[in-house]
């Protein structure tokens, strides 16, 4: 249970640069939340309800995170801060990373039976801050959803995902094969919903202009190679 616990921390300290050591991530918030959250769903689970509300009351009351009892966690979820909330049929997979103020939301269902109505999150996802999740969609593994995006269908895997409502954007690839990206933007702007368009564009022009750079190195490196190889056979 304690190398369990040590190799948790450890994943915090990984995605965080700011604790100094083990004690301190003891205190985030985000982590008495999930150990708590762990009682309250082992009592859900049991069909102690009250219970398992009580400790979800509870654990709200000091951490301000939402987590429905009946939410199911993987290894190593890393809440960073407070004001997420989680619903009662969402899934999170192992390594998934959440910032503040996220929500894993549900859909009101018309046929009047509750199933699945929240979000499936699969392996070493990035939520960013204010991002919105929300129906019983799948955010695939290694995906990203970049600050204040409102994402209602499927996240393909390895996708990052900006603006209201969520598409796609461009990415390079030495940045999709990056371990961890802080808050899961694809780029240096902070996306404000006010100028979100904008943003955008001006993110997939920054990435359009460095492809024609390479583009034109590549060209300009052809043609002085061939001039050398006319000069040899002259």
């Amino acid at each position: 249970m304690f190398r369990d616990l040590g190799e948790y921390l450890d994943s915090i300290k990984a995605r965080d640069p700011a604790p100094r050591s083990r004690w301190e991530v003891l205190l985030y918030p985000g982590v008495l939340a999930v150990g708590l959250h762990r009682v309250a769903h082992w009592l859900f689970k049991g069909e102690l309800f009250f219970f398992a509300r009580f400790v979800n009351h509870f654990s709200r009351l000091f951490t301000a995170i939402d987590i429905h009892p009946g939410a199911k966690i993987g290894r190593h979820l890393f809440i960073d801060h407070g004001f997420s909330v989680i619903g009662e049929t969402a899934e999170i997979g192992d390594n998934v990373t959440i910032y503040q103020c996220v929500t894993l939301g549900g859909t009101n269902p018309t046929n009047g039976v509750g199933g699945k109505r929240h979000p499936t999150i699969e392996n070493d996802a990035i939520l960013g801050s204010g991002a919105q999740i929300l129906g019983p969609i799948i955010v695939g593994k290694r995906s990203r959803i970049g600050a204040n995006a409102v994402v209602t269908q499927d996240v393909p895997e390895g996708a990052t995902m900006v603006g209201v409502r969520a598409r796609p954007t461009l990415v390079q690839v030495e940045q999709y094969q990056e371990e961890f990206t802080p808050y899961g933007t694809p780029c240096s702007e902070v996306f404000d919903p006010s100028t979100q368009k904008l943003e955008i564009l001006q993110c997939e022009m920054e990435q359009l202009q460095k492809r024609i750079a390479a583009y034109a190195e590549g060209r300009d490196k052809a043609d002085d190679s061939d001039a050398e190889s006319k000069r040899d056979s002259a």
